[in-house]
């Protein structure tokens, strides 16, 4: 069984700082990206800045969980955002998202191993461990998202 301390360096390598499984990560990917770019809308897909979003919104409502909060995130309101329309709101977002992963990681690894077994604010939902798997590979989904939407845009 993986230990809190695993899972939490797992989840540090795809937000902030790995590259065995990707050869990148978010924060790499994100960090110095021009507000501009990361909002560029092509065809019907979603924006960099969108998905990086949508990804954060995900970190942050498990967070107020980890917290003892209740869960209040619903995957209906998980793509609805007010448009970033500035350098300055894109580097505040990822000020936020940088602090917020690293606060998801952090927790986890406060964690006790058990804790990893036991039920996430429902039944429904699974274990701990589960949710935080598939955070994660969620996150991996989207990191190959926005690569291949940044190429799209800055190698035309």
């Amino acid at each position: 069984m993986e230990t809190t301390h695993t899972i939490a360096k797992r989840f540090r390598e795809v937000m902030l700082n790995g590259t065995w499984v990707a050869n990148t990560n978010f924060k790499d990917q994100l960090s110095g990206l021009d507000w501009q770019i990361a909002t560029t809308k092509i065809q019907s897909l979603n924006t960099i800045a969108v998905l990086a979003q949508h990804i954060h919104y995900y970190i942050a409502g498990i967070n107020n969980v980890f917290r003892g909060g209740t869960l209040d995130i619903r995957d209906k309101f998980s793509f609805d955002f007010a448009p970033i329309t500035s350098q300055t709101q894109w580097d505040a977002f990822l000020t936020t998202f940088w602090n917020d992963a690293e606060a998801f990681a952090s927790m986890i690894e406060q964690m006790p191993n058990d804790k990893l077994h036991e039920v996430f604010t429902d039944e429904k939902y699974g274990t701990y461990q589960r949710n935080i798997d598939a955070m994660i590979e969620h996150s991996y989904y989207h990191l190959g998202q926005i690569t291949l939407l940044k190429k799209m845009i800055t190698q035309p």
